[in-house]
């Protein structure tokens, strides 16, 4: 199967990565082997010598990637978290980043507990368009952002950053975490960012049996260092976790786009619900950002993930987690189920108070992650555990 430029994305994510191999398998076999046999020293018999440095399941998922990506290029890793790392580790030692303040607990941590130890500095800002000019350094080299963000779901304007940094003439990396959205609900390369990131183990492998991380890039530069780093670090998937993943992406348009309808509806109820404090989703029109996600978003569409405030404060919180039966309290999201959690005490417990607290990451902070269950079934399910977390 050979694409064209034309075909729209639920073709690509059916055909892009396809390898048809000696035996005619429509779909691709798994490629368990580590070595690869050479018919002279270092002559392979094809394109693979040892896979840690590439395997056939993995380079299929890369190009699968970097083709729903709008990119040239693609790379996994055996983690969003080493994802991460790896961007991070691609930077000079002594170099300066700026992040936007309210991201993923983990990416927060890598960011103040280990790339410190490589001499990489960040600061971090709730107002990233606004505060930009005047964060950066001689020695920046990065710009990290998440829309929207995990958990308070800030949406921001990607291209506007992009510009920004350009203005400014420095050799300044815009990174963008797509976790949140998916490829099919935003491409954030087609709005001037130069590497896009998504923790797969969410949304793009989408059954929660596989922890794996993607990225995609249209530098050949920054994607030969990083593709370096892959090889020389062994932070690489395994083919069976490649395989998985890929066939998950077969259907990410499907999942995805039920999720945002299902979580539309949930949402709406929440905003006018007297038992909740606010909502925060994108895909409503009283969202801050509104204007921005008409653009970046497919339809407008605001994605899988709600978080709101509950009255009743932490007890309240404690008690809606306790009292669904539909929503799973489980971390992660992006799953084909329904799963909520506190991000206080859970997934953002160990960023401090006064910081979580500053980027709206309250104690009665609920995040919801809205399946592809029936959306009536679901509606059900958080007007009972709202009942029970407000008596």
């Amino acid at each position: 199967m050979t694409l064209q430029a034309t075909d729209k994305f639920a073709t690509k994510a059916i055909h892009a990565g396809e390898h048809t191999d000696s035996h005619g398998s429509v779909i691709e076999p798994i490629s368990l082997s580590t070595t690869f046999k050479q018919s002279a020293p270092a002559q392979p018999i094809g394109t693979y010598e040892y896979s840690r440095s590439q395997n056939p399941n993995r380079e299929n998922l890369e190009n699968a990637i970097a083709a729903l990506e709008n990119g040239k290029y693609g790379l996994a890793f055996s983690s969003g978290s080493a994802t991460t790392a790896i961007i991070l580790q691609s930077l000079p030692q002594g170099s300066h980043a700026i992040s936007i303040g309210d991201v993923y607990g983990g990416t927060h941590r890598y960011f103040t507990k280990v790339a410190t130890a490589h001499g990489v500095d960040t600061t971090f800002t709730n107002n990233l368009l606004e505060d930009l000019p005047s964060l950066v350094k001689e020695n920046t080299k990065l710009v990290w952002i998440e829309s929207p963000t995990n958990p308070t779901l800030k949406v921001t304007d990607i291209r506007a950053v992009s510009d920004k940094i350009k203005s400014l003439n420095k050799d300044i990396l815009l990174v963008v975490d797509n976790t949140f959205l998916s490829p099919y609900l935003s491409n954030p390369l087609n709005f001037g960012a130069d590497i896009v990131v998504h923790s797969a183990t969410k949304y793009i492998n989408g059954h929660s049996d596989v922890v794996l991380g993607v990225l995609a890039t249209n530098d050949k530069a920054v994607y030969e260092r990083l593709q370096f780093l892959q090889n020389a670090v062994g932070a690489i998937p395994s083919p069976f976790d490649a395989w998985l993943t890929h066939r998950g992406l077969k259907t990410l348009h499907l999942r995805v786009r039920q999720a945002a309808l299902n979580a539309t509806k949930i949402a709406e109820f929440l905003a006018s619900n007297e038992n909740v404090v606010s909502v925060n989703y994108p895909g409503l029109p009283t969202h801050p950002n509104y204007d921005v996600v008409k653009k970046q978003h497919r339809d407008a569409l605001g994605g899988g993930m709600i978080s709101f405030r509950v009255k009743g404060g932490a007890e309240g919180a404690a008690k809606f987690s306790s009292a669904t039966r539909l929503f799973t309290l489980a971390e992660s999201l992006g799953g084909i189920e329904s799963l909520l959690e506190v991000p206080a005490v859970m997934t953002h417990g160990g960023i401090p108070k006064e910081a979580r607290e500053a980027t709206g990451v309250f104690d009665d902070l609920v995040r919801l992650s809205v399946g592809i269950e029936d959306a009536d079934d679901l509606l059900d399910d958080v007007k009972q555990a709202l009942l029970a977390a407000t008596k």
